[in-house]
Formats: C-alpha cells, sequence, structure tokens
C-alpha cells in the first residue's frame, strides 16, 4: 500500500452509467459463477466460463493479459489470498474459492469479488463461513463509509471495525492483509486513489461527488502475512491459514451511493445499514 496517492479522478453522471454496464456484466458473470462453481471443476473451467459469458455480453475481460496475467479470472483457494491463477487445480469439495472478476464496456472497467465454499455452505467448516461472512460484512462496512465530504480512509476503519466485532462475536484471530487493498475504477482497472482496508492515522482526501472506487477487503483466519508465489502472482497467506475475499466497484454521488457491481445496485445491504441508496438510472 502506497500512501500520498491522493488525486481524486470524479465521474460525470453519464460516465457512472456507463460504470453501471460495465458493472452489471461483472455482477452477472459472478452470478453464475456461484451457480457453476462445483467440486471436481477445474479453475481453468471456472475461466472458461466466465470469458465466455462476458464476451457473450459484448463486453471484455479486464484481467487478460494485464501485465501478463494469463486469465479471465483471479481463482484463489484456500490460503490463497489473491491473484490465483486459473488452470489445472482441481476444486475440492469444502474448498474456500474467491473468484476476482474484471470486465471492460465501452472503455470502463467493472471490478468485483466473492468467496464461496465449493459444494454449497452445508460443505464448509464453520470457521470458514465464519471467515466469508466476516469478510463479506467488513467489505459493506467499508462501502457505507463512503459519504461526499467525509474522510476517504473512514473505509478502512469501517472495515477494520467490523473484522474487529466479527473475531470478538466468533472467538476467532482474523487479520486484515494490508499490502493489497482498494483502488479508484474508472476507463483504468487500477486508478488513484488507493483505498486501505485497515484503520490508518491519515484521514485521507475527502470524498467528492462522482468518486468511483473498488473497496476489496481481504482477511485470513491467522495473521495478515501474504507471500507471493514463484509464479509472480499468486498471494497465499504465510502461516497457511484459508483468506477470504471479497469486493464491489461503487459510484459515490451527493445522493448516495450506487454499487455498480451488485445486481441490485447495492439496495437490500446498504439500506439495511442506514446509508443512502442512489442509483442515477
Amino acid at each position: 500500500m502506497v500512501f500520498g496517492r491522493n488525486r481524486l479522478d470524479v465521474k460525470t453522471p453519464d460516465q457512472i452509467r456507463r460504470m453501471r454496464r460495465a458493472g452489471l456484466v461483472v455482477g452477472e458473470t459472478l452470478a453464475l459463477l456461484r451457480e457453476r462453481a462445483k467440486p471436481g471443476m477445474t479453475t481453468a473451467e471456472l475461466d472458461r466460463i466466465a470469458e465466455e459469458y462476458i464476451r457473450g455480453r459484448g463486453a471484455v475481460p479486464s484481467f487478460l493479459g494485464y501485465h501478463g496475467f494469463t486469465g479471465t479470472l483471479c481463482v484463489s483457494v484456500n490460503e490463497e489470498v489473491v491473484h490465483g491463477i486459473p488452470g489445472a487445480r482441481e476444486i475440492r469439495e469444502g474448498d474456500l474459492v474467491s473468484i476476482d472478476c474484471g470486465a471492460i464496456v465501452d472503455g470502463w472497467h467493472g471490478d468485483a469479488a466473492l468467496s464461496l465454499v465449493a459444494g454449497g455452505r452445508e460443505a464448509g467448516s464453520a470457521a470458514d463461513l465464519a471467515l466469508i461472512d466476516a469478510t463479506e460484512d467488513a467489505m459493506w462496512a467499508g462501502i457505507a463509509a463512503l459519504a461526499v465530504g467525509s474522510p476517504l480512509y473512514a473505509v478502512g476503519a469501517a472495515v477494520a471495525d467490523s473484522v474487529a466485532a466479527a473475531a470478538a462475536a466468533t472467538q476467532a484471530t482474523y487479520g486484515i492483509v494490508e499490502d493489497y487493498g482498494g483502488h479508484g475504477i474508472g476507463t483504468e482497472m487500477h486508478q488513484d486513489p488507493q483505498v486501505p482496508n485497515y484503520r490508518v492515522r491519515d484521514r485521507g482526501p475527502l470524498v467528492r461527488s462522482g468518486l468511483t472506487v473498488a473497496i476489496e477487503p481481504m482477511v485470513t483466519l491467522g495473521t495478515a502475512d501474504t507471500d507471493v508465489l514463484g509464479d509472480d502472482w499468486t498471494v497465499i497467506t504465510r502461516d497457511g491459514s484459508r483468506a477470504a475475499h471479497w469486493e464491489n466497484s461503487v459510484a459515490v454521488t451527493d445522493q448516495g451511493l450506487w454499487v455498480l457491481t451488485e445486481l441490485d445496485g447495492g439496495q437490500e445491504r446498504l439500506e439495511a445499514l442506514g446509508a443512502a441508496y442512489a442509483p442515477l438510472d
């Protein structure tokens, strides 16, 4: 995480609507993969399903070819945190699988991720299910902390508080990965500003109307320390603990929030948290 990169590249309402088109492709792809991911499949098979769907919707995969990355998805299993390269690895029942997906429509990007248990929740351990839920809740807490005029780094404080509350409730040890975090998004997949997923002293820049960012906590069932494998992409937990990853792309306006990669725009979760849901369509 590099601090000091605080430039806020805000978007017009029309540009945000264009980003919503890309976001919907991503949200639809992840919904499809949630249904199709089964024990016995390889991560490459998931990748083929995603690429076929994205291109069928008239979009282009964001990740494929990005700095040489060879997949449409990042598929990270168990101790893999993020950036797992799709390949011959077979998904087994009970595996914790994190799927990160990006798509481009008319030059605009959408980016989102989810975590699931192969074989359904009934196949997951109580610890894995609690980790998945804690990470998703932390993402939504971070999103709900976004508001015009508020400090951007309130996102990380909200994520940290949510994770701490979940750890206390389950008596678990959770680590928030600090080496990777949220980011601006628009005509590039990664733009300024960077958004830490943890509490920092700096308040960061004040959020402006038209800001579009991806909020993406990564939480481990152990320490937060990570290593990168020899493929120069796959990030794993140093202690071998399992990890979960959730992400959504979000637009902030004077009226509230629009979660561009959620099929319902984030309405259900935002309203449950008391945050303003403000679609532009």
